[in-house]
This record gives C-alpha cells, structure tokens and sequence, in this order.
C-alpha cells in the first residue's frame, strides 16, 4: 500500500511535474534499483525505476506500518539514468 501527505504531493508536482499517483509505478518495474538514502535521520530509500509512461524516475520514500510513504518523485538525472541501465 503506498501513501503521502497530499500538500507534499501537491508541491512535487509543482517542482518536479511528477505525481506520486504516477510515482509509485516505479515498485512495479523489475529492472528497479533501490538505495538506501543515508543523509537522512529517518531511515529513508531511493528507488530509481521506470514508470508506466517511460519515464525514469526518483522516487524517495520510508516505511510507515506496513506502507510505502513517498516523500519525492522527479525525473532522474543523466547519472541516475546510468545506475538504471546497468553502466555504473
């Protein structure tokens, strides 16, 4: 189950032009690269993965229960696109 605080949704798409609603496709690509994200207190992951348009994605989020909290989505930068497709 995925959830998000819909003023952060809000905000996202504003910044990044991504939706969370769209973001989540990317747990569903078993080409997915998920990192743990260790700048932050909160135990925080990093998944870089392809959504149902084509689209790489970032999407940054924690577990809350049994659920997958978003905390950002945005497009993947030329490196990220790298780690995505096997080449780092």
């Amino acid at each position: 189950m995925f959830e998000w605080d819909k003023s952060k949704a809000k905000e996202n798409q504003s910044k990044h032009g991504i939706s969370f609603a769209d973001a989540f496709a990317v747990f569903e690509d078993p080409n997915a690269v998920t990192l743990e994200d260790i700048e932050h207190d909160e135990q925080r992951y990093v998944t870089i993965g392809m959504d149902a348009f084509g689209r790489i994605l970032v999407v940054v989020y924690t577990w809350r229960g049994d659920n997958i909290r978003i905390i950002s989505a945005r497009k993947a930068v030329r490196y990220e696109v790298r780690q995505y497709e096997g080449e780092i």
